[in-house]
């Protein structure tokens, strides 16, 4: 087959990077297969866009996690799959079971839209949520390079890959010892990494017959808190941000039936009858507490009822986030071929990993009512009266508050996830005909357990209703010592919850040329997919018996078997222009079969340019938690409004200034599978040797989209959701049913361009590159019937769909030396509006989040033997994050937003490498 200069760009986007050195170098003609095809064909050859990432590139950005690269994808999502965010009870699809995991989410269609393999495989998914593989499984260190189908809905991999594929190519066939050790320290203090890694092999399969490798890489990331960075404050009111929340450290009274505030209370010459009540609100020094505030109802009062909150305090609690929380990762891989003939081979790979991920959460909110029987008594040393500041306060009745205990802790999550894979391989080739084959047994495991600040309810709640315990801790002081002893007996720590997925698999495929036509050979690949996958999740313990205990529901050992069969053929109609075609069959057990088709080709009309396009169907069957998981009792975290009880019955709390509104979650055994309808169209234009741009349009269409349905869009969305409100007889509401559904879905539409540069000054080369992506639109809608709304440049609590992100990298090597500048930016978007968007939001809040643009300076020398260092910083300018005034109930984040920005600031990595020759 003739190779074109042009030709060499389509498969891989542009010009791919040197692989590492250790690596044998393959015959310039050596057909490969890459992701996107199960044919082999010469290297860069191909129609669909596949963006490439080495080794090299990795380590020279100062990245060392999973996570870390993959955010520097464009064509991936700005939502809520890091491990920060995801360090949350509440908001859109909180995952309360992700055990500090991270996930990826091509074109921000979510995390089981996108598929990750490992060496063209699947692997198991999170053990815990199941959902998707967790990237800090990857044996980041031991990878030789990332391929990035940015074409979705795989017809060869899988066609639940509806936002794309990332598959991690490992090192093989390495023969020597290599090792290093690398730091990233950040200049404001806390957040540090470490790692260190040890890569061996020995055998050659040309000289030897075989080669044993393994590689080894461990590494540490450290605890950086919300108190550690000045940007993170969430008292900004001028600009539109204040803590929603009166769960205060020095707690509100609350009125109720039989308590000294009674029902309600009213002041003199003002007819509302209030709910709540703080001594230091009344004085005006909501704010001599550390992180305390006094409540500003004017820009929640639609949201939050005043009669609760015009005379209480706030608190900042999300300033007590953690920014980045502890981190401890172990990856092993062993791999041995063997050459049994000259064209065929065998080998063997084990892959294992463990991660331990330290999930720390704000201390717990508790209240104290009649019904929890945890009042503070009449006669209690710490018994306040505000009788001064309330005429009606009744002083022979105890008192209810609302308390953010934390007096009792963090609440502190120790999550261990152990990853395994064995897999056994054939390939090689009988004349012109390629196969493979593999079987392998893939595991997740996470086991949670509760380290510090959760309590069992009973036995807190005696405790408070003993009066040792104070509520109202000042400045200054602290809880006496039989209060802080009576605390410590009422908590729970050890073992709490376990999960786990298993994958088996047998998969095989031949490829080859069937015959020539006028224009070439037709060339074909068949191949099929065995997989039986399960899921089990369960409870240690009653979590009914600890307060605001995480997790879900148990489900037990759910399995199931999906078959899979497909077929490609690539076709020659003219000596320009070339067709693939594919197809596949899948077959669920407890789902069903569908039968998804793929079109692409690409058209070389000339040299220097090139066409391409595809069009394919996806499906995405349900997860075993979404379909099976049991029902899960929560309540919101604030007082809401029953907008359509409220006006009905206007001013009465239990309508207007509800409590704690209860809601149920669980899985949904109705759920449909979701399809998705996409394509793409493109070309590449190299101009002049060295330089080529690439520009490809795609569109997704996505029906029956499986979400997480949230209370609060039922509560905003009653007049079409009615039916999930359930009310008592009086007509207040019992509780939401939340929870999965199918969403009508969603239409998606973007522009990735590819920008390549190279060249040569004297003996100095350089290098230049852009990947970028536009967002031209994402309409959605919440529910079947909702009329699709434009996201894209708009806050949403799900992911933040933004117009335009890129990263842009400047190289230059010469001799022992070669530096890198990457620049690293995302478009601003519109804020979200205080008080839930009605009113006039306060003169300094600023509707706009600015652009967050960031650079990373690196350089590489190698002039000592066998020595590769490598200094790095990263965020040059030490650029903050942009200012947002988002409701952190909704999204983590107190003034700031871990979707788009970095919170360490600017960093100094270091790293050594050395060859044991």
């Amino acid at each position: 087959m003739k190779l074109k200069k042009l030709a060499q760009l389509v498969a891989l986007m542009g010009v791919v990077g040197p692989v590492v050195a250790q690596e044998a170098t393959p015959p310039a003609m050596q057909r490969v297969e890459v992701t996107g095809s199960s044919i082999k064909r010469v290297a860069k050859e191909g129609a669909l866009p596949v963006q490439v990432i080495t080794f090299d590139q990795i380590e020279k950005q100062g990245i060392t996690t999973t996570e870390q690269l993959v955010r520097t994808l464009s064509a991936n999502g700005t939502g809520a799959d890091n491990m920060t965010s995801g360090n949350n009870v509440f908001g859109a699809d909180a995952d309360r079971v992700s055990g500090g995991a991270s996930f990826a989410s091509l074109r921000g269609l979510g995390p089981s839209s996108t598929l990750v393999l490992l060496n063209g495989r699947r692997i198991a998914t999170h053990g815990a949520s199941g959902k998707s593989v967790d990237l800090n499984s990857i044996p980041l260190g031991a990878i030789s390079r990332v391929e990035i189908l940015k074409d979705g809905a795989s017809a060869i991999y899988g066609t639940d890959a509806i936002g794309g594929v990332i598959n991690f190519i490992l090192k093989t066939n390495y023969s020597g010892v290599e090792a290093s050790v690398s730091t990233n320290d950040t200049q404001a203090g806390g957040g540090a990494t470490r790692r260190a890694s040890l890569l061996a092999g020995t055998g050659s399969l040309e000289s030897d017959r075989y080669n044993i490798m393994a590689s080894l890489t461990v590494d540490k990331a450290q605890q950086l808190n919300g108190r550690d960075r000045s940007f993170v404050n969430g008292f900004q009111p001028g600009r539109g941000l204040s803590p929603d929340t009166t769960g205060t450290p020095f707690a509100n009274q609350m009125a109720g039936a039989g308590t000294a505030l009674g029902a309600s209370f009213q002041l003199p010459g003002d007819a509302n009858k209030y709910l709540q009540a703080n001594p230091l609100s009344f004085q005006g020094k909501c704010d001599s507490i550390a992180g305390m505030s006094q409540y500003q109802t004017a820009l929640w009062k639609d949201v939050t009822s005043p009669l609760r909150t015009t005379y209480s305090c706030a608190y900042d609690y999300g300033a007590d986030y953690v920014l980045q929380f502890p981190v401890e990762r172990a990856n092993l891989l062993s791999r041995g071929t063997f050459q049994l003939a000259p064209d065929h081979r065998m080998f063997v790979e084990v892959l294992g990993s463990r991660t331990k991920a330290t999930a720390i959460l704000t201390p717990m909110q508790v209240q104290a009512t009649v019904a929890n029987k945890n009042l503070y008594p009449v006669g209690g040393a710490y018994y306040q009266d505000l009788s001064a500041y309330i005429p009606s306060f009744d002083r022979t009745k105890p008192i209810s508050y609302k308390w953010r205990a934390n007096d009792v802790g963090n609440r502190t999550q120790e999550n261990t996830t152990d990853n395994a894979r064995v897999l056994v391989g054939f390939e090689g080739n009988f004349g012109k005909w390629d196969y493979k084959a593999g079987i392998s047994r893939a595991e997740s495991s996470t086991k949670t357990k509760l380290t510090d600040g959760y309590s069992y309810t009973d036995k807190l709640y005696a405790a408070l209703a003993s009066g040792i315990i104070n509520p109202w801790v000042g400045a200054g002081q602290s809880q006496m010592e039989a209060a802080k002893q009576l605390i410590e007996s009422t908590k729970f720590r050890g073992d709490f919850q376990h999960g786990k997925t298993t994958l088996t698999q047998i998969d095989g495929s031949v490829s080859g040329e069937l015959f020539q036509l006028p224009a070439g050979a037709l060339a074909m690949a068949a191949g099929f997919d065995l997989r039986r996958e399960g899921y089990s999740f369960a409870q240690d313990v009653d979590a009914t018996q600890i307060l605001l205990s995480p997790g879900n529901a148990a489900l037990k050992d759910a399995s199931r078997t999906v078959k899979a069969v497909y077929a490609e053929l690539l076709v020659p109609v003219t000596k320009d222009l070339e067709m693939q075609l594919a197809i596949r069959r899948d077959d669920y057990s407890l789902v069903g079969a569908t039968t998804n088709p793929k079109v692409a080709f690409r058209y070389q009309p000339t040299d220097f340019l090139l066409f391409r396009g595809s069009a394919s169907k996806g499906f995405l069957a349900p997860s075993f938690q979404q379909l099976y998981s049991g029902s899960l009792s929560q309540e919101l975290p604030n007082g809401v409004i029953d907008q359509e009880g409220c006006a009905k019955h206007p001013g009465v709390p239990e309508y207007c200034a509800i409590d704690r509104l209860d809601y149920r979650t669980g899985g949904n055994t109705n759920l449909k599978p979701e399809t998705s309808k996409q394509g793409s169209v493109g070309f590449v234009i190299e101009p002049f040797k060295g330089y080529s741009a690439s520009f490809d349009y795609w569109a997704i269409n996505t029906k029956d989209r499986i979400l997480n349905r949230t209370p609060q869009i039922v509560l905003a969305n009653y007049q079409a959701l009615n039916q999930y409100i359930h009310r008592n007889p009086d007509g207040t509401i019992e509780y939401v049913q939340a929870g999965w559904i199918n969403a009508a879905g969603s239409r998606v539409r973007g522009l990735d361009v590819g920008l390549r540069g190279e060249g040569k000054i004297q003996d100095a080369k350089w290098t230049a590159t852009l990947d970028g992506t536009y967002m031209d639109s994402f309409k959605f809608a919440e529910y079947q019937g909702q009329e699709y709304q434009e996201l894209v440049g708009k806050f949403y609590t799900r992911d933040l769909y933004l117009r335009w992100k890129h990263n842009a990298s400047f190289g230059v090597s010469r001799g022992d030396w070669s530096g890198l500048l990457i620049q690293s930016f995302s478009s601003g978007y519109k804020d979200q509006l205080p008080n839930g968007g009605k009113g006039a939001p306060p003169p300094g809040f600023k509707p706009d989040v600015s652009s967050y643009t960031t650079y990373n300076l690196s350089g590489t020398y190698t002039g000592f033997k066998n020595t590769t260092i490598t200094v790095g910083i990263q965020n040059l300018f030490d650029r903050d994050p942009p200012f947002t005034a988002h409701n952190v109930d909704e999204v983590v984040g107190a003034g700031w937003d871990p979707r788009v920005a970095d919170p360490r600031g600017r960093s100094l990595s270091f790293q050594l490498k050395y060859k044991f020759m």
